[in-house]
């Protein structure tokens, strides 16, 4: 019997550490057909080499989610690989928390071209294939900052999710029917995306906030539940945090 995640082919951006190498190796784990993308592709090749060496099979590509070119040639390279594009996770992300009056614009610039537009051409590069073949599901990595804002300090960083959230929601509205779309919002989770700020005050903000972090083995497991849902099932939404955190 389908567990509903074996056999699918899964692109994965931001995924040479946290949240999108714990979603390649559960997910791999489960049967799925993992293709990675990230800047780091020696971090990667080691993962993938895991991945088969444990009998899953894994496939990476160096790229950077603010070239669209770069986006383009993932989506190419899974469908070279393993034929189609199952679901395409838009994990990459930047959060660099400091408080607007620091001006700290050349910060906001790459939030926007990581977390917003980073988004929108994982969109782009894997929607005109979801539409060809008939089915696929975007799911895409917002935060509990992109319910609530978080301030002071994170401002810009939730102005980038809640944008994750609404392009969720309307491509949700626009596509559905076959593509299936589902927006992730976690809270405080162990990965690198706690050492982005640059300012040093906020920093040590962060870091003291994230010693509540859950792993990110924690969000792998949601993402699957996206996943393995019948085609007429679309998670739409899901929002977990530690228990101890009350933002």
């Amino acid at each position: 019997m389908s567990n509903g995640i074996e056999g699918k082919v899964v692109v994965i951006t931001g995924a040479s550490s946290g949240l999108g190498e714990a979603t390649a190796r559960h997910l791999a784990s489960l049967g799925a057909a993992v293709v990675l993308g990230a800047r780091r592709l020696e971090r990667m090749n080691a993962i993938v080499q895991d991945i088969r060496n444990s009998g899953g099979q894994a496939s990476a590509l160096a790229v950077d989610v603010t070239r669209r070119n770069d986006l383009e040639a993932l989506i190419a390279h899974a469908v070279e690989a393993f034929g189609r594009v199952d679901v395409m996770i838009n994990n990459a992300g930047l959060m660099a928390i400091s408080p607007i009056s620091e001006r700290r614009i050349d910060e906001w610039d790459n939030m926007i071209d990581i977390n917003i537009k980073g988004v929108l051409y994982g969109i782009a590069a894997a929607l005109p294939l979801f539409e060809q073949q008939g089915f696929g599901h975007f799911i895409n990595v917002s935060s509990v900052a992109g319910i609530k804002v978080f301030s002071p300090g994170g401002s810009v960083y939730s102005g980038t999710k809640y944008a994750v959230r609404a392009i969720s929601d309307g491509l949700r509205h626009e596509v559905g029917g076959k593509i299936r779309t589902t927006t992730i919002e976690p809270g405080a989770v162990d990965s690198e995306l706690k050492f982005g700020s640059g300012h040093k005050a906020s920093a040590e903000v962060v870091l003291d906030f994230y010693k509540q972090a859950i792993p990110a083995a924690s969000v792998a497991k949601a993402i699957a539940y996206a996943i393995e849902q019948p085609a007429d099932v679309d998670i739409n939404e899901i929002v977990l945090r530690p228990t101890a955190q009350d933002f």
